[in-house]
């Protein structure tokens, strides 16, 4: 598949999610929050420790 081409998805996010994208896309100037996920996720896939970030529990909500 092409990188340029998109598909579209649904994804459930809790709202502080959602206020992040929309800060980051502010903040940069990107276009929507589907590219600030899309950075988010290229950055990750690219660049992150998978084992850093999805080994340890960081969710806030949890308790």
């Amino acid at each position: 598949m092409s990188e340029h081409v998109k598909v579209e998805a649904t994804f459930k996010v809790n709202p502080d999610s959602l206020d992040m994208l929309e800060k980051i896309k502010t903040q940069y100037r990107l276009p929507d929050t589907s590219k600030a996920l899309r950075v988010l996720l290229d950055y990750c896939a690219q660049d992150g420790n998978w084992d850093e970030i999805f080994k340890k529990i960081r969710c806030h909500r949890c308790g």
